[in-house]
């Protein structure tokens, strides 16, 4: 079933005690006109179960609660493959759709969703960290733990990420999402500062596998209107599934991507195949046993995760890759996620390296 507000699908709030009073929590109760319970502190919500069997239920609860732990720091990528130098701002842990492959299930330990309220704290470091360094440029982006706007109706937050980039000329901010929840970037002078981006899949893995997620054609209507609103847009293929008719299926998806959305407006449009924590297989299959895709072959990759075989790999990202130059605009860079040069070379002909670098191609697709 697709959400168009995924949400819809929080039943309860719980808020800590030291954050009952804050403005912030106060806002978000009286928005959401949700039963709230307070709890202590070092408490945490009580989901019956153990996780996690408890994951499903436990989508229902979000905890608005502080952050003791850092916002801002980069990607947790690995040294043996190419990676784009992102910057991860961390609003929150969990989200309420529920994507059979999300490695949130295996890389987290609780089944209930999180809020994170001292926004100021946030800001600080966005701060520090431009005074630090006014002269590199950041990309940043708020959907590494959970999804940018999933829960943006409740929170209301996506305005003052917004409105705080608008006039940093040296950064970029990237709100990715698998819902349409852009009511409330609306009408904001975002000074060309704020990328929205989508991820994109085959049709079937998006209806069978992304749950609670907007269907193609919403998101696709979405990236209009933000195109229509100014915003640059961004596309991410990740993960590439292998799946019986996965060659109509990814060609369907990229021409009805272009058929509606402008291709000047697309800063990037990342690729990456299906890789995973190995922990993950045996999550999904408990709570997804009607899913099939992790049953194929797989291989360890250089970073301990799962991968299919390289000629595999480069079967998909050819025909995507083929597809997407058929379209795309030049100035739209396609790129990889967590792949090797060697990858780069056999698919696109070259590598970043030769290009300046993967930040550097990605950096002068957006200033």
């Amino acid at each position: 079933m697709s959400y168009g507000d995924p949400a819809k699908y929080i039943t309860h709030l719980y808020v800590t005690d030291e954050c009952q009073q804050n403005d912030y929590a106060q806002e978000i109760i009286q928005r959401s006109k949700l039963p709230v319970t307070v709890i202590g502190d070092r408490e945490h919500p009580d989901i019956p179960g153990v996780y996690p069997g408890n994951l499903t239920q436990g989508k229902h609860h979000l905890l608005l609660c502080l952050n003791r732990g850092k916002f801002f720091k980069p990607c947790p990528a690995t040294r043996e493959y190419t990676c784009c130098d992102y910057q991860v701002l961390n609003i929150g842990m969990g989200c309420p759709m529920d994507c059979v492959y999300c490695i949130l299930q295996a890389y987290l330990n609780n089944p209930w969703i999180s809020f994170f309220l001292n926004r100021e704290d946030l800001f600080a470091e966005l701060d520090q960290a431009f005074a630090a360094d006014p002269q590199t440029f950041l990309r940043i982006g708020t959907g590494e733990f959970t999804d940018s706007l999933a829960l943006d109706s409740l929170t209301c937050f996506s305005p003052l990420l917004v409105n705080y980039m608008r006039d940093k000329q040296n950064a970029v901010l990237e709100l990715k999402s698998k819902s349409v929840v852009i009511d409330n970037l609306k009408g904001l002078d975002h000074g060309g500062r704020t990328v929205v981006a989508w991820s994109l899949n085959s049709p079937s893995i998006m209806e069978q596998e992304e749950i609670r997620a907007a269907g193609l054609e919403e998101r696709l209507d979405a990236a209009v209107r933000c195109a229509d609103w100014g915003y640059r847009l961004a596309f991410h293929f990740d993960p590439i599934i292998w799946h019986e008719g996965w060659e109509e299926g990814y060609r369907t998806t990229i021409r009805h991507l272009f058929a509606k959305v402008p291709a000047d407006r697309i800063a990037w449009i990342s690729l990456g195949a299906l890789r995973y924590l190995p922990s993950l297989q045996s999550i999904a299959a408990e709570r997804f046993p009607q899913s099939n895709f992790f049953y194929e072959e797989f291989v360890e990759g250089l970073d301990g995760k799962a991968r299919y075989f390289r000629s595999q790999r480069v079967e998909m990202y050819k025909l995507i890759a083929d597809e997407l130059a058929r379209f795309a605009d030049p100035v739209t860079c396609i790129y990889f996620c967590m792949e090797s040069e060697n990858i780069w070379q056999e698919v696109f002909g070259y590598t970043p390296s030769e290009r300046g670098g993967l930040r550097a191609m990605l950096d002068r697709s957006v200033r």
